[in-house]
């Protein structure tokens, strides 16, 4: 078997893209797809008509309502390929304020019941701030299952499991870029502090019983993946699914429990929440970064659908 094949028998392998036929070519069990990534697939030909139609079918809404519908059709479509979920990004510009996300959350998810989808196959994304956290807590108590993403460290992990969340995505990839950045350092394999963000992480919910899901996110290469092999789930780009595929050689499981004894719990509220990860200047830059780069690329779609009006 080649690697992809191998990292499936310890890991839930997610792909992380909008484009229908690299989902369909890599066959993963779910999806997860975020404004940047949907900006991407509306400028290629294929995908034109998901715009023009969510533009169509809404003569009379705000840009925002054509937003929703087009991540709607979006999602439909990419449930087709896949047997599980999809995941389902709440505008960034919302990070900040509880009572909008929960809204927007509910909003989403009639549109996908509307459209046939049950809310079992949908997870809503929502950025890992404490206002979209104390939301996703609402939200679950709803029924509707969140994947809290822009997550960097471990206070932002804790707070996301004793809220109730369904599912995580720590971001490697980034973290890995602020440390080379910083030290001039070229991590490899378990020496990449991203890698070990996302086992520290594992280990603390194993440890302490939580039932959050923890999905590695936001890779650079595919031996951050190797070295995750064993995470409940990984989301994978498609240049890095192809890899692996292209790819011989034995791939073990790397993620387990051990090494969890010296984790001590973490009480998190408000006031602590805010200060460890003020504390964190990593997570701290990369949660603001991450949430303008996301509001950029929303505003790009937007003006997009406004050409189309």
């Amino acid at each position: 078997m080649n690697q992809l094949e191998q990292l499936k028998q310890f890991t839930t392998v997610v792909a992380d893209t909008g484009d229908f036929q690299s989902i369909k070519a890599y066959a993963p069990q779910d999806a997860t797809t975020n404004p940047s990534l949907i900006l991407k697939a509306v400028q290629k030909p294929e995908y034109r008509p998901l715009l023009e139609k969510a533009v169509a079918d809404s003569p009379d809404g705000s840009i925002e309502d054509v937003v929703d519908r087009l991540l709607i059709a979006f999602g439909v479509e990419i449930l087709k390929f896949v047997p599980g979920r999809v995941s389902t990004e709440i505008d960034a510009a919302l990070s900040f304020d509880t009572e909008a996300t929960v809204a927007k959350g509910r909003e989403l998810i009639a549109l996908y019941e509307a459209a046939g989808v049950s809310r079992e196959r949908v997870l809503i994304k929502i950025a890992s701030t404490w206002e979209g956290i104390r939301a996703a807590e609402i939200l679950e108590q709803d029924g509707i299952h969140c994947n809290l993403t822009l997550l960097f460290s471990l206070v932002q992990a804790v707070a996301c499991a004793e809220a109730g969340v369904k599912l995580i995505s720590p971001f490697v990839g980034r973290i890995f870029d602020w440390y080379k950045k910083s030290t001039g350092t070229d991590y490899q394999g378990a020496d990449d502090p991203g890698v070990q963000s996302v086992k520290r992480i594992y280990q603390y919910y194993r440890k302490f019983g939580f039932d959050t899901e923890v999905m590695g996110a936001s890779f650079r290469n595919t031996s951050q993946i190797l070295e995750l092999a064993g995470c409940d789930l990984l989301t994978i780009s498609p240049d890095l699914l192809q890899k692996l595929a292209d790819t011989e050689g034995a791939v073990e499981r790397k993620l387990n429990a051990d090494g969890a004894d010296g984790l001590e719990k973490i009480a998190v509220d408000e006031k602590s929440f805010r200060f460890l990860l003020n504390e964190d200047a990593m997570a701290t830059e990369k949660l603001a970064e991450g949430i303008r780069a996301f509001c950029a690329d929303s505003v790009k779609l937007k003006k997009m659908i406004e050409a189309l009006r």
